[in-house]
Formats: C-alpha cells, structure tokens, sequence
C-alpha cells in the first residue's frame, strides 16, 4: 500500500458470532441483537444519539488474513467479482460498516439489533443513519440485480479459505 494510515479503535462490538460461518450475510437480513461498548473516554460522543432509530457502525475485520482482488460473492457462487463490486471481509482495507437499529443507549454502550460482525470487532466510528442522506431510490444494484434475493435470516455459507482466516 502506498500510503499507511493508522486507527485507533473506540470501543469493541460484543455478538454471538464467532466465526465467518453463521453470521448474518448483511445487517439488513440479521434480528440477532448486539452491543457496541464505547471506550469510556469516548462516551461523551454518544449525547443526542438516543434521537435516531438506527447508526452506522464502521468496524475493523480483525480476523481477515489478507485479501483477494478477486472473490466470490456469498450470493453468487457461479464466479469470482472484483473486491470493490463484492461485500466480502478479505479487502485490502479490512474495514466493515452495518446499519443497525439501536435498541438501548446507556452509559458506553449501545444495544442494537442486525448484528452481522464477528464478536470483538473493532469499533472505528459511529455514525446516525439519517434518511435524507443515506437512503437512495434511482439505485442500480449491478451483478447483484440478477441474483436471487437473500431471506431475512441467511448467514454465510462456510468457505473454503475460512481456515486460514481464523489463523
């Protein structure tokens, strides 16, 4: 990479989901509940998110080894698509965001249902979900379009790199 840049985490997300196998394919398709823990010195930052019904968590893949430019997609197995067309975890930039639907805000912590990510993921920053600015309706969905739609419940099928990625 040509140019590093370092984060620091403010807190850590705390769900069931242990390994990549079982989780949620995306936070939209997920009704397990999690918790986002704020780092104490950060916690200042959560005043006034208790208006919004859901955030944007941005989150750290930390136990994705490596990347691909190419991968295959959890909802098209039939061919490997470029990573930045794909939402896989092996990315150059390991980074992962999930719009969640808060639950409960209090002290560091947030409850939050649509849980997608690994237990002890990271939290990079947190963002309010605001409709105007977020939601688009003249969307075109690319390769994705021509797939069938996942259900409400669909979790990572195994793959066979999983291995190496737990290491």
């Amino acid at each position: 990479m040509k140019n590093r840049i370092c984060f620091g985490s403010i807190g850590v997300i705390h769900t069931p989901f242990t390994v990549h196998t079982g989780t949620p394919v995306q936070s939209a398709l997920s009704a397990t509940e999690g918790r986002a823990e704020v780092f104490p010195e950060y916690a200042e930052g959560l005043a006034d998110l208790e208006g919004f019904s859901h955030i944007i968590l941005v989150y750290h893949f930390h136990r994705s080894r490596g990347f691909h430019l190419a991968q295959r997609p959890l909802l098209d197995p039939s061919k490997n698509r470029g990573i930045f067309a794909i939402r896989h975890y092996r990315r150059p930039n390991p980074i992962g965001i999930s719009i969640v639907r808060i639950r409960k805000i209090s002290s560091c912590f947030i409850e939050f249902t649509g849980a997608d990510m690994l237990d002890g993921s990271p939290l990079l920053d947190i963002k309010p979900f605001i409709g105007l600015f977020d939601n688009r309706e003249d969307t075109v969905d690319g390769w994705f379009d021509t797939c069938p739609r996942p259900l409400p419940g669909e979790h990572h099928p195994p793959y066979d790199d999983e291995k190496e990625d737990l290491a």
